[in-house]
């Protein structure tokens, strides 16, 4: 019985951070087709959301393994939630524009070069 629990919040963690494109890699090759119309600004919040997410992951990821129950694991999923809309909103991004930038990365060469060093600029910063 605690395997099956482990996989579920295992699963749900991932279903939360995946979401948000932590644990793909980054920036895998899409389909082409969406506009980049994104400025400099946005991309710059972006990084800062993804290494902020990076963080979460490794904080909460070794709490949701080691959960003792259900409850706990909604309750870890609650706050890894809540701390990803926090990051979200202070860097003025939505779920959505969050995503769209991600998707945008990975069809734009471009785009996905210029997030790639302002992640690593912003990784040095910490």
């Amino acid at each position: 019985m605690k395997k099956v629990h482990l996989m579920m919040l295992a699963t749900v963690f991932t279903a939360v951070l995946l979401g948000i494109g932590v644990q793909k890699p980054l920036f895998a090759q899409a389909t082409p087709g969406q506009p980049a119309n994104l400025d400099e600004q946005q991309l710059r919040s972006f990084a800062k959301v993804y290494v902020q997410v990076e963080k979460l992951r490794e904080t909460y990821a070794p709490r949701a393994k080691e959960a003792s129950g259900p409850e706990e694991g909604k309750k870890i999923q609650q706050e890894v939630q809540s701390e990803f809309q926090r990051v979200l909103t202070k860097e003025g991004l939505t779920e959505e524009s969050y995503t769209k930038i991600f998707q945008v990365a990975s069809a734009d060469q471009d785009v996905r070069k210029k997030v790639l060093q302002m992640i690593a600029e912003e990784k040095g910063k910490s």
